[in-house]
C-alpha cells in the first residue's frame, strides 16, 4: 500500500459503540496494564489480524497530514530508533517524538498505528522480530479485544492510541 494522506483519511471514524460499556472500560484498562513491548504487539496483531475490518470508516476523519511528518521522520530512521520512537510513544516518554505525537487528535493517533503497522507488513519499518509470541497477558487481552463488537474494538483502540503520548505542555 502507498501512503498517502487521502487514503489514510479513510481510517477509523465514526465508530458505533453498542454493547456493554463496562467491556470497553475494562478493556482499555487491561491493555494498559501490559508491558509497552507488550501494548506494541498487541497493537500490531490487531491491525494485522483485523486490519481490513478495522480499516473502513468515513473519510476525512483522521487529518493526516498532521502526522505526515512525524511518520515519515519515523520511516527515515535506523530500525532500532523506529522501535525506541514507538516505544517513547507508547511508554509517554518525554521526547520530541512523543510530543509530536501527542498533539494530533485521537482520530489521527488511531490512523498514525494503522500506518506503521502497514508500513511493518511491508518492511518499511522495523517489523515484528520473526517468530514472536505474545505473553500469557497478551494474548488474552487479544482475546478479550477480539470477543468485543466491531464498534468496542474500534472505542478500545481508539482509547489506547489517544492515552498514548504526551501533551507537550504538561
Amino acid at each position: 500500500m502507498t501512503y498517502t494522506t487521502e487514503s489514510a483519511t479513510t481510517i477509523f471514524s465514526n465508530a458505533f459503540v453498542t454493547g456493554d460499556p463496562s467491556a470497553v472500560a475494562r478493556t482499555t484498562q487491561q491493555f494498559k496494564g501490559l508491558t509497552v513491548d507488550e501494548q506494541l504487539a498487541v497493537l500490531w496483531f490487531l491491525y494485522t489480524e483485523m486490519g481490513r475490518t478495522v480499516t473502513p470508516a468515513a473519510p476525512g476523519a483522521a487529518r493526516m497530514q498532521f502526522a505526515e511528518g512525524l511518520l515519515n521522520d519515523i520511516k527515515q530512521m535506523p530500525p532500532q530508533d523506529q522501535l525506541q520512537a514507538m516505544r517513547d510513544i507508547a511508554g509517554k516518554a518525554k521526547t520530541p517524538v512523543s510530543r509530536a505525537y501527542g498533539v494530533l487528535t485521537n482520530n489521527t493517533k488511531l490512523a498514525f498505528w494503522y500506518q506503521l503497522a502497514e508500513w511493518m507488513k511491508e518492511g518499511s519499518v522495523i517489523p515484528m522480530p520473526y517468530g514472536y509470541q505474545l505473553s500469557t497477558r497478551g494474548k488474552q487481552v487479544m482475546a478479550n479485544i477480539q470477543q468485543l463488537e466491531f464498534g468496542q474494538q474500534i472505542t478500545v483502540l481508539r482509547n489506547v492510541a489517544a492515552d498514548m503520548g504526551i501533551d507537550p505542555l504538561a
